[in-house]
């Protein structure tokens, strides 16, 4: 039997062009970010934000939404995915089709689509005032954040339910129907199960993008208080290089760790499954 393996000259060339791109566009840039957060002393700096009401607020309030905006998505999409991947109907390849749409759009787009549903001018401000006699406008609220996340978040979701429903093992539901296991059993002791360690991942993956998205919170952002925003402001605003980075590392920082800890779940609840 031929051995297979590359040398070791091979095996460097062939990873040299990822540890370039790693190196240019991630670890230098991090570097210098977290150079510049220190600022003239690193723990004045980090302990003078982490005592900050105003940051802190911002931080509970960024992370609070994502983790809301994750588990409607999750309960929303399991829901979608399992009718979708069960099901044919008339008009399915469509629907799909339209779910996933939201993944062409820009956070700006997703913004400005929430504003024409529930800004001043928009379309339940009108039914409300028809029917209440006053306008609902809550766009420019974390309400109206939290209906954009979730617009953006739920087609992940759904494909990643989808793909991860196929792929199980269908003879385990009939085995659980053939014993007496009704239709909410089956969901709960072999479906949700099965489904667990992809939605874990999934679910992270949508808790990163939440809580570091930026476009969808600037368009909204009249009322809002997330750390993205708070960010920008630091930045542009306040031209406070310093507390900018520091709070740009922190928030990469928590948002690291939810994705370890998922990973970590993930592998221990696959481990457990299988």
């Amino acid at each position: 039997m031929r051995d297979l393996t590359l040398p070791a000259r091979w095996r460097i060339a062939l990873l040299l062009p990822a540890l370039i791109i790693f190196t240019a566009f991630w670890l230098i840039p991090i570097g210098v970010l977290v150079r510049i957060s220190a600022g003239n002393n690193f723990f004045d700096t980090y302990g003078a934000i982490l005592s900050d009401s105003r940051y802190l607020t911002s931080l509970w309030q960024t992370v609070l939404l994502s983790l809301i905006v994750t588990a409607a998505t999750i309960v929303l999409s399991v829901i979608a995915g399992l009718f979708l991947s069960h099901n044919e109907f008339a008009g399915k390849r469509l629907l799909v089709s339209l779910l996933t749409l939201p993944l062409a759009f820009p956070g700006v787009v997703v913004g400005f689509m929430v504003i024409m549903l529930a800004g001043r001018q928009g379309l339940i401000g009108s039914v409300s005032q028809a029917l209440l006699g006053h306008k609902l406008v809550f766009a420019y609220s974390m309400s109206g954040l939290f209906l954009g996340y979730l617009y953006f978040s739920i087609p992940k979701i759904v494909l990643s339910v989808m793909a991860a429903a196929q792929s199980m093992d269908q003879s385990l539901t009939e085995a659980a129907h053939s014993l007496g296991a009704g239709s909410w059993e089956v969901m709960r002791d072999v479906t949700l199960p099965a489904l667990t360690p992809a939605l874990i991942a999934s679910g992270a993956i949508c808790f990163a993008i939440s809580i570091g998205a930026f476009g969808t919170a600037f368009t909204l952002a009249t009322d809002i208080n997330v750390l993205p925003m708070t960010i920008y402001t630091e930045f542009t605003l306040n031209a406070n290089l310093v507390t900018a980075a520091a709070l740009s590392v922190i928030l990469g920082i928590v948002t690291w760790a939810i994705l370890m800890l998922a990973r970590n779940v993930a592998g221990t609840t696959m481990v457990a499954g299988g």
